[in-house]
C-alpha cells in the first residue's frame, strides 16, 4: 500500500463510526494518482463535513503529500447507491412530502396612509388634497 493511500485510510478511519467499512482503492493514470474512497453510507456526512470542509481538508493534505513525491493525487469520494444514508424527512400521516421551495413572502402590511389613498387619482381627489 502506498503512502498516500495509507494516509487517507488512517485519516478517514479516525473520524468515522464504522472504520471497518473504509476502503481506499488506488489507481494511476495519465493525470496522476486517483484514490477512490468508499465508506459506510451513515458516515458520509462525517467524511464530507459541513459545506465540504472535511473533504477539502483531506484533499489539501493529499496535495501537500503528493507535492513531496512530485505526484498529483486526487481523491474521489464514492457516493453509495441510494443516497448518503441520511434520515429522510417524514410526512405527517395521510400527507405527501412536497419538494421544498423557497419561503413565500408574506404580503407586507399596509400602512394606514396607503389605505386612505384611492387606487386611481381623479381631479376631485387632487382638489381635496390641495384644500387640506
Amino acid at each position: 500500500m502506498e503512502r498516500d493511500q495509507e494516509f487517507v485510510e488512517y485519516m478517514v478511519k479516525a473520524i468515522v463510526e464504522n472504520p471497518d467499512k473504509v476502503q481506499v482503492k488506488r489507481t494511476i493514470d495519465e493525470r496522476g494518482v486517483l484514490l477512490e474512497l468508499t465508506v459506510d453510507p451513515a458516515d458520509m456526512g462525517k467524511v464530507i463535513g459541513k459545506e465540504g470542509r472535511t473533504a477539502k481538508a483531506i484533499r489539501t493534505l493529499l496535495r501537500v503529500l503528493g507535492a513531496q513525491n512530485d505526484a498529483r493525487v486526487n481523491l474521489k469520494i464514492i457516493e453509495p447507491e441510494g443516497g448518503t444514508g441520511g434520515v429522510p424527512k417524514a410526512a405527517p400521516e395521510g400527507e405527501t412530502l412536497a419538494e421544498e421551495s423557497p419561503a413565500e413572502e408574506s404580503p407586507a402590511e399596509e400602512s394606514p396612509a396607503e389605505t386612505d389613498v384611492p387606487e386611481t387619482t381623479t381631479k376631485e381627489d387632487l382638489k381635496d388634497i390641495d384644500q387640506e
